[in-house]
């Protein structure tokens, strides 16, 4: 599927997005789509859920805390398991909507994580806060091919009691902190920030965000609860919150993909090759041109692809078909 015709398709989603900053996109794969994801994320994450309760650890008055084991459970691309989990990211759909949102022809996949959550783990109540924080050194651009794009991925059913995200429009968060809205709502009033009184590796230290501010975008929060195959896509600068999952024995799984305008250097979160321990194979074998492009792998017929560069790759993935790009090679050169 094109750009323009995503465009057409999910007019009324793209609107959306560009207003509030956020949009659930409902049962956006289908359930042969989705089905073998999550029987590849049962394989990752086998053996990790155990049997609790939920827990609330936060301390009186606050909306939520930061806790690394909120993060415990995150695997990142490439994955040890099918080709489903490996490029449900960069489904060409996806990469489609990726490329009308931020208004360009050329996007690259910056960020994919396979993310499990199970009841009692951790306290996943969070404060509302931006993301930008880890995604770039700056702030996130005005014009849309300076945003990204992040869809988070409902591989199961995510519900209110299975820790559904709940996030604010951008209009009614503007109303709250202002136009510049800081990564964390107290910043915009009395600039407190992300620091060891804020965030803290020791749960029963943290702060528990009681704020003002944050009540009062609680007030505004939406939740962005969807069964699964549904999508909630937002960008780095809409002020969202994790929520806890108190459904007993409950568990969630979520695919994160992010998109940039490709050039966008200003954003950043992982470079690929520096993991290249990691099943690559798995992923490279099974990838078409396109969705190889969006991680850096030049198309067939760019000036990249010689005889010596095709022979080079080919040696060092032996079971990838490049057919593609020696057939443009030869082309190039007839």
């Amino acid at each position: 599927m094109s750009a323009g015709a995503v465009e057409q398709k999910h007019a009324s989603d793209l609107a959306t997005w560009h207003r509030d900053g956020a949009v659930v996109l409902d049962r956006f794969f289908s359930p042969e789509e989705i089905t073998p994801v999550q029987a590849d994320c049962d394989t990752i994450f086998a053996g990790r859920a155990t049997p609790k309760e939920a827990i609330d650890r936060k301390p009186g008055g606050g909306i939520g805390v930061f806790d690394p084991a909120q993060f415990r459970n995150q695997e990142q691309l490439p994955f040890a398991a099918s080709a489903a989990i490996n490029l449900i990211g960069l489904n060409p759909r996806l990469i489609a909507f990726a490329r009308a949102a931020l208004g360009v022809e050329d996007v690259r996949l910056y960020q994919c994580d396979a993310w499990a959550k199970y009841t009692g783990d951790a306290d996943y109540d969070q404060p509302f806060h931006c993301d930008f924080k880890n995604h770039t050194l700056t702030v996130p651009g005005d014009d849309a091919d300076q945003k990204t794009i992040n869809f988070m991925i409902y591989v199961t059913d995510v519900s209110d009691d299975l820790g559904a995200i709940h996030y604010v429009p951008n209009p009614a968060a503007t109303d709250v902190v202002g136009p510049l809205r800081t990564a964390l709502p107290e910043e915009a009033f009395d600039g407190k920030g992300l620091n060891r009184s804020t965030i803290s590796f020791d749960q029963t230290e943290a702060t528990g965000f009681g704020h003002p501010a944050q009540h009062a975008l609680k007030a505004h929060e939406r939740s962005g609860a969807a069964p699964a195959g549904s999508i909630f896509a937002y960008g780095i600068d809409v002020y969202h919150r994790g929520t806890n999952l108190t459904r007993p024995g409950g568990h969630r799984y979520t695919i994160t993909a992010s998109y940039k305008a490709a050039g966008n250097d200003m954003i950043g979160w992982a470079a690929w090759p520096f993991h290249f321990l990691r099943p690559w194979r798995r992923l490279i074998e099974a990838a078409t041109p396109e969705q190889l492009a969006c991680l850096g792998i030049p198309l067939p017929g760019d000036p990249f692809w010689t005889p010596t560069t095709l022979a080079r790759t080919q040696q060092r993935w032996p079971g990838w078909d490049m057919t593609a790009y020696t057939s443009a090679l030869e082309l190039t050169v007839a």
